[in-house]
């Protein structure tokens, strides 16, 4: 039974072990404090940060609820919540603290409290956790929110209203990884009509950062995956070729054949992957790196001769801004993200993460009942 209250239990998938299946179980929800709020999810899109903790290896994890791509409605509000009132549907993305040099620059994708919100489950020192049935805590504050659950406390400050008329079933993706990778297109790279983009990995970042570019009238778009079905869908979302990534002469390709690159995108954290993005950009060339697999990067100062590489966040969005605008380019056709979509029921969320790591679903998305 699910208690719609902020004093109450839900059905949540929690991961125990790093090895281990997700399982759902009853959790006892904390108390909201004065800035959260009570969300009850609709669905939560699957991205790979909430998979890297498999590969982190050490001590044994505790557990934790995660998923931060939720989408839901507004049940309960905290005494000091204004902008956001019961009823409305919002799409989660992250947290920031909204105090430091970064967050009043307007860059809170870089603020210095986001670790600490959103990438330990466990939230600021004192963060009220969610417990399972033995009163142990369990990790409810992933990208402040834990959206893989039937409902998630999150923030005001990481909730963006939508118009109720949208489809939440749809919209949770934007909170992070079609976010991420149309952000860093738009908001970093911006690349003007003559100049050409090589995007490493066609996951969903990847194939957002390909959309952006065509909507944008980038000059050559060029997408790189060791998938054919990948390779084959950034052709449809307007790239305009598409490598395997397998291939030992890519390098000589894309320095030969285009010229060398005006800018690249790694999305696949893959350090191989990197030098090779390096390598195919000319003089004056950006580099854009992204992933949240630690990437140990080897260079020679020589390697970025005339060129530059910078580590993105979030796409360096602000949620209030930029998740609006990508719906608004949804609306237009600009934007068809629904087509790296593939639904899963709640209970199936191990099959959402076989498949997304298998490379058969680009973009899974959990439907809560």
């Amino acid at each position: 039974m699910n208690i719609i209250s902020a004093v109450g239990t839900t059905q949540a998938a929690v991961l125990r072990d790093r090895s281990g299946a997700f399982v759902i179980e009853e959790v006892h929800l904390p108390e909201l404090g004065p800035g959260d709020i009570l969300v009850r999810i609709a669905a939560a899109g699957m991205c790979h940060s909430d998979l890297v903790v498999r590969d982190a290896g050490g001590e044994p994890m505790r557990p934790a609820i995660f998923g931060h791509e939720g989408s839901g409605i507004v049940e309960e509000t905290g005494s000091a919540v204004t902008r956001v009132r019961p009823g409305d549907h919002v799409v989660l993305s992250y947290d920031w603290c909204g105090w430091c040099e970064a967050c009043l620059r307007g860059r809170q994708s870089y603020c210095t409290e986001f670790v600490d919100r959103n990438s330990t489950g466990f939230g600021m020192p004192g963060a009220r956790l969610a417990k399972d049935w033995h009163g142990q805590d369990i990790g409810s504050r992933w990208f402040a929110q834990s959206s893989f659950a039937h409902h998630a406390v999150a923030t005001e400050r990481n909730a963006v209203v939508v118009d109720p008329d949208l489809p939440l079933e749809l919209l949770g993706p934007l909170g992070c990884g079609l976010q991420t990778g149309a952000g860093a297109v738009l908001n970093v790279l911006r690349p003007q009509v003559d100049e050409s983009i090589v995007i490493f990995g066609t996951g969903a970042l990847g194939l957002a950062a390909v959309m952006a570019a065509r909507a944008i009238g980038a000059g050559m778009i060029v997408a790189v995956d060791i998938h054919p079905a990948r390779r084959e869908l950034a052709l449809e979302l307007g790239a305009d070729a598409a490598y395997d990534g397998n291939d030992p002469d890519l390098s000589a390709i894309l320095a030969c054949r285009h010229g060398g690159m005006h800018l690249a995108m790694d999305t696949t954290g893959r350090s191989t992957v990197a030098t090779i993005a390096i390598a195919s950009l000319r003089a004056g060339g950006r580099l854009a790196l992204f992933g949240a697999t630690p990437l140990d990067l080897h260079l020679a100062p020589i390697d970025l001769l005339g060129r530059s590489l910078s580590y993105i966040i979030e796409g360096e969005a602000v949620p209030q801004l930029f998740i609006p605008l990508l719906v608004r380019m949804w609306q237009r056709g600009r934007f068809p993200f629904d087509k790296l979509v593939r639904h899963y029921p709640f209970a199936d969320i191990n099959d959402a993460e076989r498949d997304s790591e298998g490379g058969g679903t680009v973009k899974p998305v959990l439907i809560m009942p």
